[in-house]
């Protein structure tokens, strides 16, 4: 039964790095391509930024929940009651 308390520090860990990096990977993507749209129509870069900003807080949000939900998995681990006292 111990093994089912390290395997949920691990999903955890995962949850939260994996979710991590895609959503640096996703943020850094769409920089670069609001830039390279920015450069080629000087004229769309307030409304490019603005849908760029609110992609970013969902991005930002999306990575926000899942660290909320792998923290509320370790902390309210049903494994943890069936442990040797």
């Amino acid at each position: 039964m111990e093994q089912m308390v390290g395997f949920v520090a691990l999903a955890a860990g995962l949850i939260i790095g994996l979710g991590a990096a895609g959503a640096c990977i996703g943020i850094g993507i769409m920089g670069s391509r609001f830039l390279e749209a920015s450069a080629r129509q000087p004229e769309l870069m307030n409304t490019l930024q603005t849908k760029m900003f609110l992609l970013v807080g969902l991005i930002d949000a999306a990575f926000i929940i899942g660290t909320g939900i792998a923290l509320w998995y370790t902390t309210a681990n049903p494994f943890l009651s069936s442990l040797p006292k």
